[in-house]
């Protein structure tokens, strides 16, 4: 009786949050321990990572040769945490939860196209080789703020299908299922 109990307990506790973000936000709060301290060191890691190479963080190694925009911190910053919890999605997931392919890879996309849209247009040395110095000045340039934008889009959606999906078909586990064949027969 207490296992019944129990898996009732543990299906009411992982309900789909079905996008809502009040859903979402109880979907975080039940996250073990692990998961959010892999969530931060992924977003602290995603600044520096993203950060020195771009100079957004001043280093002796590299330079700039434009400012940064306004918006570059906070586009970083938001950036680092989505990246951070679409990490944290990967640590300890329930047993049974499909995942697509697609969501890592969006995941993934969104945190390469962060380090284009912080980045210096004239420092990137790929910008460059496509297009030269006026290419990446007349061109490139005004597409990072688009670039910003589809990096937090892209990892907002893989968030989103990571967090609809880890919950989604969940199928009792096949002892519990026969333990209960058995308590019916009886």
């Amino acid at each position: 009786m207490r296992d019944q109990r129990t898996s009732r307990d543990e299906s009411s506790r992982r309900a789909p949050w079905r996008g809502t973000l009040a859903g979402l936000g109880g979907d975080l709060r039940r996250w073990p321990s692990r998961r959010w301290w892999v969530a931060l060191a992924t977003a602290l890691f995603t600044v520096v990572f993203i950060a020195i190479p771009t100079d957004l963080i001043d280093t002796p190694f590299f330079s700039r040769e434009i400012p940064p925009t306004a918006w570059s911190w906070p586009v970083l910053i938001l950036s680092a945490v989505l990246a951070g919890l679409v990490t944290a999605t990967y640590v300890a997931h329930p047993e049974g939860a499909s995942f697509g392919r697609a969501a890592g890879r969006a995941g993934m996309a969104g945190w390469l196209v962060t380090f284009f849209a912080v980045g210096c247009p004239v420092c990137n040395k790929l910008v460059l080789l496509a297009l030269g110095t006026t290419g990446a000045m007349q061109f490139f340039e005004p597409v990072q703020p688009y670039l910003a934008a589809a990096s937090i889009i892209l990892l907002g959606w893989a968030l989103y299908a990571r967090m609809t999906r880890e919950n989604s078909c969940r199928l009792p586990a096949r002892a519990d299922v026969e333990a209960e064949a058995v308590e019916r027969v009886h």
